[in-house]
């Protein structure tokens, strides 16, 4: 009797548990991994081209879609955050919200 009650509350402890990984952004924990990484992999990307106005570029990601926000010098600029953000793994779509000063 006591091993069925122990398995009875293991039981409800693990579906509790499972039913609370959906976090308050309505994503599942799984789904917030995945969109930092593609924040992250964009980020670096952006670094990497060592233009300093691309890593002043605000980075945000909404279920594989990537915000870009922030300022850059020119067009070019504006472009090639867009182009770099989508070669990354992961990303359905890019909003660029960037604005050339």
């Amino acid at each position: 009797m006591r091993n069925l009650v122990r398995t009875v509350l293991v039981l409800t402890l693990l579906v509790s548990v499972t039913a609370g990984c959906t976090t308050m952004t309505g994503k599942s924990a799984g789904a917030n991994v995945d969109d930092a990484m593609i924040t992250a992999t964009v980020k670096e990307k952006l670094a990497a081209e060592k233009i300093s106005t691309l890593t002043k570029i605000d980075v945000d990601t909404n279920k594989g879609t990537v915000y870009l926000t922030g300022n850059v010098a020119s067009e070019d600029l504006r472009v090639k955050a867009t182009q770099i953000a989508r070669q990354v793994n992961g990303v359905n779509e890019v909003v660029n919200n960037l604005k050339v000063q």
